[in-house]
C-alpha cells in the first residue's frame, strides 16, 4: 500500500533534487534517466521533467529491457505511454542477461553496459536512502572492504565516485571532456517513504515488478525481512547507515592517497621493489589501486594475498599472476599489466599476396602494405619467392646495417627491451625462409628498396608495440 503521509517540513522534494542537480548539472547538459517503470524512476522522471523547465537541461529516458520477465513488453510500453505524456524522448534497450551465479548481478552488469553506451552527460539512477542501506548491508555480508561497504555515490564519473552530499560545489573539479560516463543520483538521500509520497500527491501511476517481493533474492529478503526487524528497534537506521557509509568513503579516499603516495598508478607498470618495500597491507591497498585504476575486476582477498606473496618470493623476470581476463606479468623489474591472449599455434603462417591489407585474426591485428618509391621493402625483391607472416621458431637473424654483421633476432629483441610474452606474438614478415621485417626492429638491407624503386611500407593495425 502506498503511503501517503505529508513529506516532512521544510524544502519540497522538487527543491531538494533541484539543489542536488545544481551542484553538477549545467545550463545545456543532456541527462538521461534509466526509466525501469517502478515507482522510483517514475517519481525521479517527474522530477527530472520539473526542474528541466527552469534549470534549461536537456532531458531523455532510456529503458532497459532484460527479457527476463513476461511482463516486460508491457512495462516498454508504459514508459513509452509515460514519456509521451512528458513528452521526454525515450530509448528502449534490450539487453542480454548472462546466467551467472547471481542473476542480480548479472542483470545489474547487463543494465549498466546499456547505461554506459549513452551519449549524454549524465546517466540519472533512481537509487534512494533505503536502496542506500540495502546496498550496505549486502556488502557486508559479502565481506567487502572499505570501498566495496561505501556503497553508493551521488556522482559517479568514470570508476571514481565523488560523494557529494553536503552543500559544496565541485563542479570546478570536473572534467567536461570525461563526463559521459557520469552517473548521478538525484534521489539519494530521500526515503522510500517520501518517494511513495510525493508519487501519491501527484497521481503517478508506475508498474510492479513481481519479482520485488521474492525473497530468494539477497536484497529482497533483506528488505523485506531483515530490515522491518531493525527498524523496530532503530528507526533511523536509514541515516545512520548513510552516515556509515560516508565514513567508509572517506576511508576509502584517504587509502587511495596513501596508494597514490606508494605507486604510479597511471602507469601500467608498477615497480617490483616499491611493492616489495611495503607491508602486506599497503601492498594489499597498493595493489587494489592499481588493478581498479586500470578497470580490472578486483580478485578476492585470498588472491590478493596470493599476490603480494608471489612479488615478494618470485623473480620478477619469471613473476605471472593471473587476474581472470588480464595477468600482471614481470620484467625488467617492473609488474605490467597485460590483455590474456589465447594461446597461437607456433605453424601459423599468413601467405601476403600483394593485398594492402592482410589480416592476422589469430594475433588480432592487420599487416598493412602502403605502396610507395624508395622508402620500405624493395617490391622487386619480394617476388624472388613466397612472402608469409609467421611467428618465431629460433635462430633468425636480421641484418640492419650493410656496414655491420647479421645479428641474432634473439639478442635484438632483448637489446629492444621486449618482453617474451610479446616475443612470442611477434609477428615475423619472411620472404621465402629469409626473415625480412621484425616490427620495431627494422627491415633487413638486402631487402631494403634503393633510391625511387617501388617499395612497400609495412604497418601493423592495431600496432605491435615494443616498449
Amino acid at each position: 500500500m502506498v503511503n501517503t503521509r505529508k513529506l516532512p517540513a521544510g524544502k519540497s522534494l522538487l527543491e531538494r533534487v533541484a539543489a542536488v542537480l545544481g551542484r553538477h548539472v549545467r545550463r545545456g547538459d543532456r541527462l538521461v534517466a534509466g526509466l525501469s517503470g517502478g515507482i522510483d524512476s517514475v517519481v525521479m522522471l517527474d522530477l527530472l521533467h520539473r526542474a528541466s523547465k527552469k534549470m534549461r537541461f536537456e532531458l531523455a529516458a532510456l529503458h532497459v529491457n532484460h527479457q527476463l520477465n513476461p511482463a516486460a513488453v508491457k512495462w516498454a510500453r508504459f514508459c513509452r505511454a509515460y514519456c509521451g505524456e512528458l513528452k521526454v524522448r525515450l530509448r528502449v534497450v534490450k539487453v542480454q542477461v548472462l546466467r551467472e551465479a547471481s542473476l542480480e548481478g548479472a542483470a545489474r552488469k547487463a543494465r549498466y553496459a546499456a547505461f554506459a553506451q549513452v551519449p549524454a552527460d549524465f546517466v540519472a539512477l533512481a537509487h534512494n536512502l533505503d536502496d542506500q542501506a540495502e546496498t550496505l548491508l549486502l556488502q557486508l555480508f559479502r565481506g567487502a572492504g572499505v570501498k566495496g561497504v561505501s556503497a553508493m555515490p551521488v556522482l559517479r564519473i568514470g570508476d571514481r565516485g565523488l560523494r557529494i552530499e553536503k552543500a559544496f560545489d565541485r563542479r570546478s573539479e570536473l572534467n567536461r571532456n570525461a563526463r559521459s560516463s557520469a552517473v548521478l543520483r538525484p534521489l539519494l538521500e530521500v526515503s522510500r517513504a517520501e518517494i511513495e509520497a510525493y508519487a501519491a500527491s501527484r497521481k503517478l501511476k508506475w508498474v510492479n515488478d513481481d519479482s520485488n517481493a521474492d525473497t530468494a533474492f539477497d536484497r529482497n529478503f533483506v528488505r523485506h525481512r531483515l530490515l522491518p526487524v531493525i527498524a523496530e528497534r532503530y528507526p533511523g537506521y536509514r541515516k545512520t547507515l548513510a552516515r556509515a557509509s560516508r565514513n567508509f568513503a572517506e576511508a576509502a579516499d584517504l587509502l587511495d592517497e596513501l596508494a597514490h603516495i606508494d605507486i604510479d598508478s597511471g602507469s601500467p607498470r608498477l615497480k617490483v621493489a616499491a611493492v616489495r618495500a611495503l607491508s602486506v597491507a599497503r601492498a594489499k591497498n597498493a595493489l587494489r589501486y592499481f588493478l581498479a585504476g586500470h578497470g580490472v575486476t578486483m580478485p578476492n582477498e585470498a588472491r590478493l594475498v596470493e599476490c603480494v606473496r608471489q612479488v615478494h618470493a618470485s623473480r620478477g623476470s619469471r613473476l605471472v599472476i593471473d587476474l581472470g581476463a588480464f595477468q600482471l606479468r614481470g620484467f625488467d623489474g617492473e609488474l605490467q599489466l597485460v590483455t590474456k591472449a589465447p594461446p597461437t599455434a607456433p605453424d601459423l603462417c599468413r601467405t601476403w599476396q600483394g593485398e594492402a591489407r592482410l589480416p592476422v585474426p589469430e594475433l588480432n591485428t592487420t599487416l598493412v602494405m602502403k605502396k610507395g618509391r624508395g622508402t620500405g621493402i624493395s617490391l622487386e625483391k619480394l617476388q624472388s619467392a613466397p612472402v608469409t607472416v609467421r611467428l618465431r621458431e629460433g635462430g633468425e637473424h636480421l641484418r640492419l646495417d650493410a656496414k655491420r654483421p647479421r645479428r641474432s633476432l634473439k639478442n635484438l629483441l632483448q637489446e629492444a627491451r621486449l618482453p617474451p610474452w610479446l616475443r612470442e606474438r611477434l609477428p615475423l614478415l619472411f620472404c621465402g625462409e629469409s626473415l625480412v621485417y621484425v616490427p620495431g626492429i627494422g627491415i633487413d638491407v638486402s631487402f631494403s628498396a634503393r633510391a625511387g624503386e617501388p617499395a612497400v611500407e609495412p604497418h601493423w593495425e592495431p600496432r605491435v608495440v615494443v616498449t
